[in-house]
C-alpha cells in the first residue's frame, strides 16, 4: 500500500510538472493555428482587393503563414521548458549546413523574391532575359517559365534571370517601330519620302502622338536610306512592321522607285 501511495504521489507530481505545460503548449498550438489561418484568410482577401500583382500574392501569403507558424512552434516549445538558446543554435548550424549544400537553390529563391518584389515584368509580358526571349507564362519562387512564339516552353532559374539584364517589350503601352528602306541614287528622293509619309498617314494603327518621322538617314554604298519610325500600340508592333515591308515594296514598284541590292562587277582579264 505504501508503494502504491508513493507511486501515486510520483505520478501526480509528474503530471503537475509536465502535464500542465504540455496542455498549455497544446492549447497554444490549437488556438495559434486557428488565429494564423484567420490572419491568412484576411490577408488573402485584402490582397485580392488591392493592386498587388497576382503572381506576388501566393508568395506573400505563404511567407507570412510559414513565418507565423515557426514563431508559434517556438512559443509552444518555450512553454514546455525547452531552452531556446540551444535550440536556436542547433537550427542555425543545421541552416548553415543546408545552405551550403543548397547554395544554387537558395540563390534561385532569393532571385524569385527579388523578381516578385521589384516586378520588372509580370505574367503575359514579352521579355528578353538570360539569353532567352518569350512571353512570361508564370513566375514561380525558384524559376520563371517563358513561352516562345513557336510554342516552346523555357524554364529559367530565377537566380540567373535576376542577375542578368532584362528587356521588357510589354512594359509600356506604346512602342516605336524602327524601319529602314533604301532607294536607288537615280530615284526621286522627295517622291519616295512622300510615299512613305502617305503610308504612315493611311495606316489607322499609327498613332498621332507621338508623331511619326520619315527622314533620310544615310547615303549608303548603293542606296539612299530612309528611317521610317511610326509609333503604335504595343500589341500592334509586329503586325505594323510586317505590313509595312509588303506595302512599301508594292508601292515602290507601282511608282517606279527601285530598291537596290548589293551588286559586284567581276572583270576577267585574259593574259596572252
Amino acid at each position: 500500500m505504501e508503494i502504491f501511495d508513493k507511486g501515486t504521489d510520483y505520478m501526480s507530481q509528474y503530471a503537475i510538472e509536465y502535464g500542465v505545460p504540455l496542455l498549455k503548449a497544446i492549447a497554444i498550438l490549437v488556438i495559434g493555428i486557428w488565429i494564423i489561418k484567420a490572419i491568412r484568410r484576411g490577408v488573402r482577401n485584402s490582397l485580392s482587393k488591392s493592386n498587388v500583382d497576382e503572381s506576388l500574392r501566393p508568395f506573400l501569403i505563404s511567407l507570412l503563414y510559414n513565418s507565423l507558424l515557426i514563431l508559434l512552434i517556438l512559443t509552444a516549445l518555450s512553454t514546455l521548458g525547452v531552452q531556446m538558446t540551444s535550440f536556436v543554435a542547433i537550427i542555425g548550424a543545421a541552416g548553415l549546413a543546408i545552405g551550403l549544400s543548397l547554395q544554387g537553390t537558395l540563390q534561385n529563391f532569393a532571385g524569385g523574391v527579388i523578381l516578385l518584389t521589384l516586378r520588372p515584368f509580370k505574367v503575359g509580358d514579352y521579355i528578353d532575359g538570360a539569353g532567352y526571349s518569350g512571353t512570361v507564362q508564370s513566375i514561380q519562387i525558384f524559376q520563371t517559365l517563358l513561352l516562345t512564339p513557336d510554342n516552346k516552353k523555357i524554364v529559367i532559374p530565377n537566380g540567373k534571370l535576376s542577375n542578368d539584364g532584362i528587356v521588357n517589350y510589354s512594359a509600356e503601352d506604346k512602342r516605336r517601330v524602327d524601319m529602314v528602306f533604301g532607294i536607288g541614287y537615280g530615284d526621286d528622293i522627295k517622291k519616295a519620302k512622300d510615299i512613305l509619309v502617305r503610308l504612315c498617314q493611311e495606316d489607322e494603327r499609327v498613332l498621332e502622338e507621338p508623331a511619326f518621322r520619315v527622314d533620310v538617314s544615310s547615303l549608303g554604298d548603293s542606296s539612299v536610306n530612309f528611317n521610317v519610325r511610326p509609333w503604335v500600340k504595343t500589341e500592334d508592333y509586329w503586325s505594323v512592321y510586317w505590313d509595312f515591308q509588303e506595302k512599301v515594296k508594292l508601292t515602290f514598284d507601282k511608282e517606279g522607285i527601285s530598291i537596290p541590292f548589293p551588286q559586284r562587277d567581276v572583270h576577267i582579264y585574259n593574259e596572252k
